[in-house]
Protein backbone atom coordinates (compact mmCIF):
# COMPACT_ATOMS: atom_id res chain seq x y z
CA UNK A 1 0.00 0.00 0.00
CA UNK A 2 2.55 2.44 1.03
CA UNK A 3 4.81 1.64 -2.15
CA UNK A 4 1.95 2.06 -4.08
CA UNK A 5 1.10 5.41 -3.14
CA UNK A 6 4.49 6.66 -3.49
CA UNK A 7 4.92 5.21 -6.60
CA UNK A 8 1.33 7.38 -7.73
CA UNK A 9 2.80 10.48 -6.22
CA UNK A 10 6.06 9.77 -7.87
CA UNK A 11 4.26 9.43 -11.51
CA UNK A 12 2.21 12.56 -10.83
CA UNK A 13 5.10 14.72 -10.04
CA UNK A 14 6.93 14.10 -13.29
CA UNK A 15 3.94 14.46 -15.23
CA UNK A 16 3.51 18.02 -13.47
CA UNK A 17 6.89 18.51 -14.12
CA UNK A 18 6.37 17.33 -17.75
CA UNK A 19 3.41 19.69 -18.75
CA UNK A 20 5.16 22.49 -16.51
CA UNK A 21 8.04 22.50 -19.09
CA UNK A 22 5.84 22.80 -21.81
CA UNK A 23 4.24 25.84 -20.04
CA UNK A 24 7.55 27.42 -20.04
CA UNK A 25 8.29 26.25 -23.41
CA UNK A 26 5.00 28.07 -24.80
CA UNK A 27 2.78 29.41 -22.30
CA UNK A 28 -1.01 28.07 -22.23
CA UNK A 29 -1.14 26.10 -25.73
CA UNK A 30 2.53 24.10 -24.65
CA UNK A 31 1.08 22.82 -21.56
CA UNK A 32 -1.88 21.63 -23.34
CA UNK A 33 0.59 20.13 -26.19
CA UNK A 34 2.93 18.92 -23.32
CA UNK A 35 -0.27 16.96 -21.83
CA UNK A 36 -1.36 15.46 -25.20
CA UNK A 37 1.84 14.40 -26.47
CA UNK A 38 1.98 12.93 -22.70
CA UNK A 39 -1.30 11.07 -23.35
CA UNK A 40 -0.03 9.77 -27.23
CA UNK A 41 2.76 8.46 -25.52
CA UNK A 42 1.41 6.63 -22.40
CA UNK A 43 -1.26 4.72 -25.31
CA UNK A 44 1.68 3.72 -26.94
CA UNK A 45 3.59 2.26 -23.75
CA UNK A 46 -0.03 0.98 -22.65
CA UNK A 47 -0.59 -1.22 -25.76
CA UNK A 48 3.11 -1.69 -27.46
CA UNK A 49 6.19 -1.82 -24.89
CA UNK A 50 5.85 -5.55 -24.54
CA UNK A 51 6.73 -5.91 -28.01
CA UNK A 52 9.16 -3.33 -28.85
CA UNK A 53 11.54 -4.30 -25.90
CA UNK A 54 11.10 -8.07 -26.91
CA UNK A 55 12.03 -6.96 -30.24
CA UNK A 56 15.11 -4.91 -28.94
CA UNK A 57 16.67 -7.83 -26.93
CA UNK A 58 16.20 -10.37 -30.06
CA UNK A 59 13.80 -12.23 -27.72
CA UNK A 60 12.73 -15.60 -29.40
CA UNK A 61 10.26 -17.94 -27.65
CA UNK A 62 11.29 -20.35 -25.48
CA UNK A 63 9.03 -23.60 -26.13
CA UNK A 64 8.48 -26.39 -23.52
CA UNK A 65 10.67 -29.10 -25.19
CA UNK A 66 13.75 -26.55 -24.52
CA UNK A 67 12.87 -25.25 -21.44
CA UNK A 68 10.95 -27.92 -19.38
CA UNK A 69 12.10 -26.97 -15.99
CA UNK A 70 11.37 -23.22 -16.33
CA UNK A 71 7.55 -24.08 -18.22
CA UNK A 72 6.65 -25.93 -14.48
CA UNK A 73 8.06 -23.61 -12.67
CA UNK A 74 5.84 -20.64 -14.17
CA UNK A 75 3.11 -22.58 -14.79
CA UNK A 76 2.90 -23.68 -10.95
CA UNK A 77 3.71 -19.82 -10.04
CA UNK A 78 0.51 -18.84 -12.18
CA UNK A 79 -2.01 -20.99 -10.98
CA UNK A 80 -0.40 -20.06 -7.65
CA UNK A 81 -1.12 -16.81 -8.27
CA UNK A 82 -3.90 -17.21 -10.00
CA UNK A 83 -3.25 -15.77 -13.78
CA UNK A 84 -2.64 -17.02 -16.75
CA UNK A 85 0.59 -18.48 -17.80
CA UNK A 86 2.46 -16.01 -19.66
CA UNK A 87 4.48 -17.06 -22.90
CA UNK A 88 8.22 -17.40 -22.16
CA UNK A 89 10.96 -15.55 -24.27
CA UNK A 90 14.57 -16.64 -24.14
CA UNK A 91 17.25 -13.79 -24.93
CA UNK A 92 20.58 -14.63 -26.49
CA UNK A 93 23.01 -13.38 -24.13
CA UNK A 94 25.80 -14.90 -21.78
CA UNK A 95 24.84 -12.35 -19.25
CA UNK A 96 22.53 -14.08 -16.24
CA UNK A 97 19.33 -11.81 -15.88
CA UNK A 98 15.32 -11.83 -16.53
CA UNK A 99 12.51 -9.31 -17.05
CA UNK A 100 8.59 -9.79 -17.29
CA UNK A 101 6.87 -7.43 -20.03
CA UNK A 102 3.46 -5.90 -20.54
CA UNK A 103 0.89 -3.92 -19.11
CA UNK A 104 -1.50 -6.77 -17.19
CA UNK A 105 -1.43 -10.61 -16.13
CA UNK A 106 -3.44 -11.00 -19.32
CA UNK A 107 -1.03 -9.38 -21.63
CA UNK A 108 2.26 -10.25 -20.13
CA UNK A 109 5.68 -12.06 -20.79
CA UNK A 110 8.27 -13.03 -19.46
CA UNK A 111 11.92 -13.44 -21.05
CA UNK A 112 15.22 -15.35 -19.47
CA UNK A 113 18.63 -15.03 -20.92
CA UNK A 114 20.32 -17.86 -21.59
CA UNK A 115 23.07 -16.98 -19.04
CA UNK A 116 20.32 -17.70 -16.21
CA UNK A 117 19.62 -21.17 -17.55
CA UNK A 118 23.10 -21.90 -16.85
CA UNK A 119 23.64 -20.86 -13.33
CA UNK A 120 20.55 -21.35 -11.80
CA UNK A 121 19.18 -24.08 -9.51
CA UNK A 122 15.68 -25.05 -9.59
CA UNK A 123 15.22 -22.99 -6.23
CA UNK A 124 16.91 -19.63 -6.98
CA UNK A 125 15.02 -19.97 -10.85
CA UNK A 126 11.85 -20.52 -9.04
CA UNK A 127 12.69 -17.17 -7.06
CA UNK A 128 13.48 -15.00 -9.88
CA UNK A 129 10.38 -16.04 -11.88
CA UNK A 130 8.20 -15.47 -9.10
CA UNK A 131 10.15 -12.13 -8.71
CA UNK A 132 9.07 -11.31 -12.48
CA UNK A 133 5.36 -12.75 -12.09
CA UNK A 134 4.76 -10.32 -9.52
CA UNK A 135 5.99 -7.37 -11.20
CA UNK A 136 3.18 -8.94 -13.47
CA UNK A 137 0.43 -9.41 -10.80
CA UNK A 138 1.16 -5.51 -9.20
CA UNK A 139 1.30 -4.25 -12.96
CA UNK A 140 5.10 -2.78 -12.47
CA UNK A 141 6.01 -2.94 -15.88
CA UNK A 142 3.30 -0.74 -17.17
CA UNK A 143 4.18 1.89 -14.17
CA UNK A 144 7.70 1.94 -14.89
CA UNK A 145 7.78 1.84 -18.58
CA UNK A 146 5.27 4.99 -17.91
CA UNK A 147 7.78 6.56 -15.94
CA UNK A 148 10.15 5.43 -18.50
CA UNK A 149 8.42 7.33 -21.55
CA UNK A 150 7.77 10.47 -19.46
CA UNK A 151 11.15 10.76 -18.32
CA UNK A 152 12.30 10.48 -22.38
CA UNK A 153 9.68 13.07 -22.82
CA UNK A 154 11.30 15.40 -20.39
CA UNK A 155 15.08 15.41 -21.82
CA UNK A 156 13.30 16.25 -25.21
CA UNK A 157 11.72 18.93 -24.26
CA UNK A 158 14.67 20.23 -22.35
CA UNK A 159 16.48 19.90 -25.74
CA UNK A 160 13.75 22.03 -27.57
CA UNK A 161 14.59 24.49 -24.51
CA UNK A 162 18.20 24.72 -24.86
CA UNK A 163 17.78 25.40 -28.56
CA UNK A 164 14.68 27.78 -28.43
CA UNK A 165 17.94 29.47 -26.31
CA UNK A 166 20.63 29.17 -28.52
CA UNK A 167 18.64 30.37 -31.57
CA UNK A 168 16.88 33.44 -29.54
CA UNK A 169 14.25 31.92 -28.03
CA UNK A 170 15.32 33.74 -24.74
CA UNK A 171 14.14 37.36 -26.64
CA UNK A 172 10.67 35.98 -27.82
CA UNK A 173 10.21 34.01 -24.41
CA UNK A 174 10.40 37.67 -22.90
CA UNK A 175 7.92 39.40 -24.80
CA UNK A 176 5.86 36.52 -24.24
CA UNK A 177 6.53 37.17 -20.49
CA UNK A 178 8.60 34.11 -19.58
CA UNK A 179 11.41 33.86 -17.58
CA UNK A 180 14.64 32.83 -19.93
CA UNK A 181 16.10 32.15 -16.41
CA UNK A 182 13.82 29.59 -16.06
CA UNK A 183 14.13 28.67 -19.37
CA UNK A 184 18.23 27.91 -18.53
CA UNK A 185 17.01 26.35 -15.06
CA UNK A 186 14.84 23.92 -17.10
CA UNK A 187 17.58 22.84 -19.79
CA UNK A 188 20.03 21.61 -16.69
CA UNK A 189 17.75 20.27 -14.06
CA UNK A 190 14.62 19.00 -15.28
CA UNK A 191 15.89 15.76 -17.55
CA UNK A 192 18.21 15.25 -13.98
CA UNK A 193 14.64 15.57 -11.81
CA UNK A 194 12.90 13.20 -13.87
CA UNK A 195 15.92 10.82 -13.81
CA UNK A 196 15.70 10.78 -9.90
CA UNK A 197 12.31 10.57 -10.16
CA UNK A 198 12.08 7.23 -12.53
CA UNK A 199 14.83 5.91 -10.51
CA UNK A 200 12.92 6.11 -7.34
CA UNK A 201 9.74 4.67 -9.27
CA UNK A 202 11.52 1.73 -9.85
CA UNK A 203 13.54 0.73 -6.97
CA UNK A 204 10.27 1.01 -4.90
CA UNK A 205 8.81 -1.82 -7.41
CA UNK A 206 11.31 -4.08 -7.21
CA UNK A 207 11.83 -3.73 -3.46
CA UNK A 208 7.82 -4.38 -3.91
CA UNK A 209 7.91 -7.62 -6.19
CA UNK A 210 11.53 -9.01 -3.96
CA UNK A 211 8.64 -9.56 -0.78
CA UNK A 212 5.80 -10.57 -3.35
CA UNK A 213 7.92 -13.41 -5.21
CA UNK A 214 9.15 -14.31 -1.78
CA UNK A 215 5.53 -14.97 -0.70
CA UNK A 216 4.33 -16.75 -3.87
CA UNK A 217 7.01 -19.20 -3.53
CA UNK A 218 7.37 -19.25 -0.04
CA UNK A 219 11.18 -19.44 0.31
CA UNK A 220 12.98 -16.21 0.51
CA UNK A 221 16.30 -17.69 0.56
CA UNK A 222 15.63 -19.20 -2.89
CA UNK A 223 15.42 -15.63 -4.24
CA UNK A 224 18.19 -14.15 -1.91
CA UNK A 225 20.44 -16.99 -3.69
CA UNK A 226 20.03 -16.32 -6.98
CA UNK A 227 20.26 -12.07 -6.37
CA UNK A 228 23.65 -13.25 -5.17
CA UNK A 229 24.54 -14.63 -8.03
CA UNK A 230 23.19 -12.40 -10.42
CA UNK A 231 25.19 -9.31 -9.23
CA UNK A 232 28.52 -10.91 -9.57
CA UNK A 233 27.79 -12.39 -12.67
CA UNK A 234 26.04 -8.91 -13.66
CA UNK A 235 29.80 -7.37 -13.49
CA UNK A 236 31.82 -9.75 -15.31
CA UNK A 237 29.76 -10.65 -18.01
CA UNK A 238 28.51 -7.30 -20.10
CA UNK A 239 25.13 -7.33 -21.92
CA UNK A 240 24.34 -4.73 -24.66
CA UNK A 241 21.29 -3.04 -23.32
CA UNK A 242 19.37 -0.58 -23.33
CA UNK A 243 19.84 2.07 -20.33
CA UNK A 244 16.55 2.91 -20.84
CA UNK A 245 15.09 -0.73 -20.40
CA UNK A 246 17.55 -1.14 -17.49
CA UNK A 247 14.60 -0.77 -14.73
CA UNK A 248 12.91 -4.22 -16.55
CA UNK A 249 15.41 -6.44 -15.19
CA UNK A 250 15.93 -8.22 -12.14
CA UNK A 251 19.49 -6.89 -11.85
CA UNK A 252 20.60 -4.18 -13.23
CA UNK A 253 22.22 -5.24 -16.71
CA UNK A 254 24.66 -2.35 -16.94
CA UNK A 255 25.95 -3.23 -13.17
CA UNK A 256 28.80 -0.30 -11.94
CA UNK A 257 27.80 2.47 -14.37
CA UNK A 258 25.46 3.91 -12.89
CA UNK A 259 27.27 7.71 -10.87
CA UNK A 260 25.10 7.58 -7.41
CA UNK A 261 22.99 5.30 -6.00
CA UNK A 262 19.93 7.99 -6.52
CA UNK A 263 20.68 7.47 -10.26
CA UNK A 264 20.59 3.41 -9.26
CA UNK A 265 17.26 1.69 -11.33
CA UNK A 266 17.56 -1.04 -8.50
CA UNK A 267 18.29 -1.00 -4.99
CA UNK A 268 21.44 -2.27 -3.39
CA UNK A 269 21.44 -6.28 -3.83
CA UNK A 270 22.98 -6.39 -0.42
CA UNK A 271 19.84 -4.21 1.26
CA UNK A 272 17.32 -6.51 -1.04
CA UNK A 273 19.31 -9.64 -0.15
CA UNK A 274 19.18 -8.63 3.90
CA UNK A 275 15.30 -7.95 3.87
CA UNK A 276 14.33 -11.53 2.36
CA UNK A 277 16.69 -13.18 4.89
CA UNK A 278 14.63 -11.35 7.23
CA UNK A 279 11.88 -12.72 5.77
CA UNK A 280 12.86 -16.13 6.21
CA UNK A 281 13.86 -15.64 9.88
CA UNK A 282 9.90 -14.72 10.35
CA UNK A 283 8.53 -17.75 8.83
CA UNK A 284 10.97 -19.72 10.92
CA UNK A 285 10.00 -17.71 14.04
Amino acid sequence: MVNGVKTALLLGLMTGLFIAIGGLLGGRSGMVLAFAMALVMNFISYWFSDKIVLRMYGAQPLSEAEAPMVHRIVRNLATRADIPMPPLYLIPTPQPNAFATGRSPRHAAVAVTEGILRIMNEAELEGVLAHELSHVLNRDVLISTVAATIAGAIGMLANMAQWSLFLGGGRDSEERGSNPIALIATVIFAPVAAALIQMAVSRSREYQADASGAQLTRRPLGLASALGKLEQASQMVPMDANPATAHLFIVNPLSGRSLTALFATHPPIEERIARLQAMARGQAA
